[in-house]
């Protein structure tokens, strides 16, 4: 082997990888979701409606065709997915609207497709980048309409297991990501609580709160404010 080949196979040694940021969690407040459909073009906007009222992956909805949508009993049935497992996912008024006002044609299969050749779309990320853009949202990915879904389910009271079936997730352990939400809804449940209790029964809640406690506290009441704003909170 030469001298400069065996340098150049030492150099890689020393090239260091990005690893996907699996911990990333950027999603948009309802406001901000309307905001965004306003914003985009004729083409786009079905598909991100679809993307915010199903959690489904970009390529699932990309290739989805009439035959898997149900509006009758109001299901969308996804048989090819990343885990290999069937998934069924409710189609909500929302939803049903948007498909009912989508073009079918008898040469195409697709539901979301390019009018000018009849095929589905590779991808939508220069559209979608406008999109933000024009509706002023910033470090926004595709991918986020998925976690924006969760999110909003999650802080709706829906438990973490009914959320990992329906974005299909192989296992419990990536759907927890979205558990702080969890945490930060039941800390406002419990602040509602406080609001609606007499002064005897306020007392007797407060009484059981031991100082050690109450750094927990303060904890979800930060991570409830950053629920609210969209982001998620650094990790230690």
């Amino acid at each position: 082997m030469g001298h400069g080949r065996r340098r150049d196979l030492e150099a890689c040694k020393e090239v260091k990888f990005l690893q996907e940021n699996n911990r990333r969690l950027r999603f948009l407040s309802k406001e901000e979701c309307q905001t965004l459909i306003n914003a985009c073009d004729p083409h786009l906007r079905p598909i991100v409606i679809c993307a915010l009222n199903t959690g489904m992956r970009k390529s699932e909805f990309l290739n989805l065709k009439w035959d898997q949508v149900d509006l009758k009993h109001g299901f969308i049935f996804l048989d090819k997915t990343k885990n290999g497992e069937r998934r069924e996912i409710p189609i909500n008024d929302t939803l049903r609207i948007t498909f009912n006002g989508l073009l079918r044609r008898l040469d195409t299969p697709y539901v979301f497709y390019d009018p000018a050749t009849g095929k589905p779309y590779q991808d939508v990320k220069r559209s979608f980048a406008s999109a933000c853009r024009r509706a002023k949202i910033q470090d926004f990915r595709f991918h986020d309409l998925r976690h924006t879904f969760a999110s909003h389910l999650v802080m709706a009271g829906v438990d973490l297991t009914t959320v990992k079936e329906l974005l299909g997730h192989k296992t419990l352990t990536m759907t927890l990501r979205y558990s702080h939400l969890h945490q930060a809804i039941k800390l406002k449940r419990w602040m509602c609580w406080i609001v609606c209790s007499d002064k005897n029964q306020l007392h007797k809640k407060c009484t059981i709160w031991r100082f050690s406690q109450m750094h927990k506290v303060c904890k979800l009441l930060k991570l409830f404010i950053m629920e609210l704003r969209g982001v998620e909170p650094p990790t230690s």
